[in-house]
């Protein structure tokens, strides 16, 4: 792996904010080219850190003990830069904050990532940026912050507003901090407010999901996720399952779960755009559209994976990456290479082929005889 290049990292010690810098640099740095059609991709963050680890969840995920947020920071802007210099993408079509918990991060980190991509490539004024928050670190002055950073887009972990059913999946939040935090965020983020919701736990009955759902859609905003409950190995739910210390509801009653909650869903006005995902008044996430429907997309921080060309080496054929996992590790490779790339797939025309299938199928419009493939 070369270097691409050094980065200007950091932000000045009294940088305001009171408005996203990257709204003011994108128009005047980085105009798209008239009549030019443009290179594109979506752009996904990992914050790879939380305070604590959910019994259900196996993502790439660090408890910190000392967290250096400095050189994370200028470690996720050298490699955003360094990805984009070696796609050569000109506009970013959509950035998301995953993790991990980035509502743990600070305003800071995200405002320095989004004027690293004003920088080096167009990002339009508007563009969708959406954060992934826990209710237990996102409050009313939290989020503001975030807005104020440049995040235009909120997806809250809310899960269940069962406070049994969130001790038994391991959050540190409850039921009554799950709402206020929606309803902070709806003020703040109107119409651009997501929620998660998980189903088919231990114990849940078909009619203790649906009394629940029906309980948050009137107060949630545009965008439901729902998840079904999978159990990976190597997590404190799988083991307590596996022992039979928990039992897991029949398969046709969780199926059955995730039929009445598609009734539900479209009784309240909520159109199912995709298996797991439903918005109303034309909510749909746009970053995760970019996957669905086999678009470019580049993934920075520890354990990101992304997808696209990198014609910076001369390549024309996509590439299947993988960041490397672990936070230390990856921060070292970051500054040695300028990214911290662990794994490199060539994918062939097949291999895209195949998740053009796969993903494209997930959605309700399906797939055409016609794609784009790069």
């Amino acid at each position: 792996m070369a270097t691409l290049g050094k980065l200007r990292v950091g932000l000045p010690a009294c940088r305001p904010l009171t408005r996203p810098a990257v709204a003011r640099a994108a128009a005047q740095l980085h105009p798209p080219p008239p009549e030019t059609p443009l290179a594109t991709a979506a752009l996904y963050v990992h914050w790879p850190y939380c305070e604590k680890r959910c019994s259900y969840c196996n993502f790439n995920k660090y408890i910190p003990r000392n967290l250096d947020e400095p050189r994370m920071r200028n470690c996720l802007v050298k490699e955003a830069q360094t990805l984009i210099q070696l796609s050569q993408v000109q506009r970013i079509t959509s950035v998301f904050f995953g993790g991990g918990t980035p509502s743990l991060a600070s305003p800071f980190t995200v405002a320095a990532v989004l004027d690293a991509l004003s920088q080096y490539t167009y990002l339009a004024e508007g563009t969708e940026v959406t954060l992934e928050a826990n209710p237990a670190s996102a409050d009313a002055l939290c989020l503001d912050k975030f807005r104020a950073a440049g995040v235009n887009r909120l997806s809250i972990g809310i899960q269940s507003l069962n406070d049994a059913e969130l001790k038994l999946l391991g959050r540190n939040h409850t039921a009554c901090n799950a709402l206020r935090t929606l309803e902070e965020a709806k003020t703040l983020f109107p119409g651009h407010t997501s929620i998660d919701l998980i189903f088919g736990l231990p114990g849940q009955t078909i009619a203790s999901w649906v009394q629940g759902l029906k309980e948050v859609l009137p107060i949630c905003d545009n965008h439901v996720s729902l998840y079904q409950l999978t159990l990976e190995r190597g997590t404190l739910l799988f083991k307590q399952v596996d022992q039979g210390l928990l039992p897991m509801p029949d398969p046709d009653v969780v199926s059955e779960m995730y039929e009445c909650a598609r009734l539900v869903l479209q009784d309240t006005g909520f159109h199912q755009y995709e298996v797991s995902n439903f918005a109303r008044n034309g909510a749909l996430s746009t970053h995760n559209l970019s996957y669905w429907q086999g678009s470019q997309y580049i993934g920075i921080g520890p354990g990101a994976h992304g997808r696209f060309v990198p014609r910076g080496d001369g390549k024309i054929h996509r590439e299947a990456r993988i960041q490397t996992l672990e936070p230390d590790i990856w921060m070292k490779e970051v500054f040695a290479f300028g990214h911290g790339t662990r794994k490199r797939t060539e994918l062939n025309t097949l291999d895209i082929l195949e998740e053009i299938l796969m993903m494209g199928l997930r959605m309700d419009v399906g797939i055409t005889h016609q794609v784009e493939i790069c």
